[in-house]
């Protein structure tokens, strides 16, 4: 079987940089149509190249898919990590040190988060338990997180500090998908926007205390 060159894409582009252009374009397309939707051609056709080169750089679309995945999902986590272990001058509280990390990981492939949330994932393949797997560990910060928040308002029920957890993830994908529908802002604006409306859900919840 004839092999296609290593060294450079089609057209004289370089194998490095058409990897690059091919996971910017499958990326966005397995976070717009989720995996069951997307197709190795639709990809291609987005990139400029054929079928064939696809597969023979990435394999499988679930080895692409991967070759997605794992970028996100380390950079999500790495971030998160740091933002958790402790405040840097004028960080902020937690929750806002958490969301500045999910956005500035995110920033520039913001479809990216639904690559790790994908619900059309095939049950009991590789992709499913990768990107479970890197939900479990997002999902345990939180959770520790959230605990501890509660811990510090006076709440020691492990139902509270789960509902929270959910309530958390439920939030950021919410975010996250309207921050992807308004592709001017920046994550430092969405970190204040955030702030800002953080703020007037304690302002309103005061009211409401005073008013009862």
């Amino acid at each position: 079987m004839t092999m296609l060159p290593s060294r450079a894409g089609t057209k004289g582009v370089p194998r490095a940089a058409r990897e690059r252009q091919v996971l910017a374009a499958a990326t966005e397309e397995f976070g717009r149509r989720g995996y069951e939707a997307t197709t190795m051609a639709a990809v291609a056709a987005r990139v400029g190249v054929t079928k064939p080169l696809l597969h023979h750089y990435f394999g499988s679309k679930q080895d692409l898919y991967l070759a997605c995945l794992d970028p996100v999902g380390e950079r999500l986590l790495e971030g998160i990590r740091a933002a958790m272990a402790g405040p840097a001058p004028g960080s902020g509280p937690t929750p806002l040190r958490v969301l500045r990390a999910l956005f500035t990981a995110l920033d520039g492939q913001r479809q990216a988060w639904f690559v790790l949330y994908d619900a059309t994932l095939p049950p009991d393949t590789d992709a499913a338990r990768r990107a479970a797997s890197y939900r479990r560990a997002i999902d345990g910060l939180a959770a520790a997180g959230t605990a501890e928040l509660l811990n510090a308002a006076g709440s020691g029920d492990p139902l509270d500090a789960d509902a929270l957890a959910h309530a958390w993830r439920g939030l950021c994908t919410a975010l996250v998908r309207w921050w992807v529908n308004h592709p001017d802002e920046s994550p430092e604006a969405m970190v204040q926007r955030c702030a800002r409306l953080f703020a007037a859900g304690r302002a309103l919840l005061a009211g409401d205390e005073e008013g009862g």
